[in-house]
């Protein structure tokens, strides 16, 4: 793999990650599964305090477990500073900085959840398009209201 074929790849990871927190805050349910490999694995964690980790595999999974969580909220989701590395030129693993905010409506357990943290994931090209293949995120804090 070349300089530019592998600086190409990065560019083209930062859009996929980019996507999936815009098709996600602004509740694009297909576009949201289309950032995944079909063999998705995901591990959100517990996302309120005494919860669960959610977990999901495959992408309609997937999709059916974030849509339930944030479809009835108002969520802003920021990445920032990836760390990309190109493994192989079909396989990349990536850490993104995170801050998520969340808006649930009036009579919710919280009003609100402000977190930070870091998903670490894999990245698959498949049929020339890159696409998540595993996720997991790690939060640093998390403050409801």
């Amino acid at each position: 793999m070349t300089d530019a074929e592998r600086l190409l790849a990065i560019e083209e990871i930062k859009q996929v990650k980019a996507r999936y927190y815009r098709c996600m805050d602004v509740k694009d349910w297909a576009g949201f599964a289309a950032v995944f490999a079909p063999d998705i694995s995901v591990n959100y964690g517990p996302v309120l305090e005494d919860a669960s980790e959610l977990k999901a595999a495959g992408a309609a999974e997937v999709v059916a477990l974030v849509r339930g969580v944030v479809e009835p909220a108002v969520s802003i989701h920021h990445g920032h500073m990836p760390e990309i590395e190109i493994v192989t030129p079909t396989s990349a693993r990536a850490i993104f900085a995170m801050e998520d905010l969340i808006f649930w409506p009036e009579g919710s357990l919280h009003k609100t959840m402000h977190g930070w943290g870091h998903y670490h994931e894999t990245y698959e090209k498949i049929a020339g398009k890159w696409l998540i293949k595993t996720l997991k995120l790690t939060r640093l804090r998390v403050v409801y209201t």
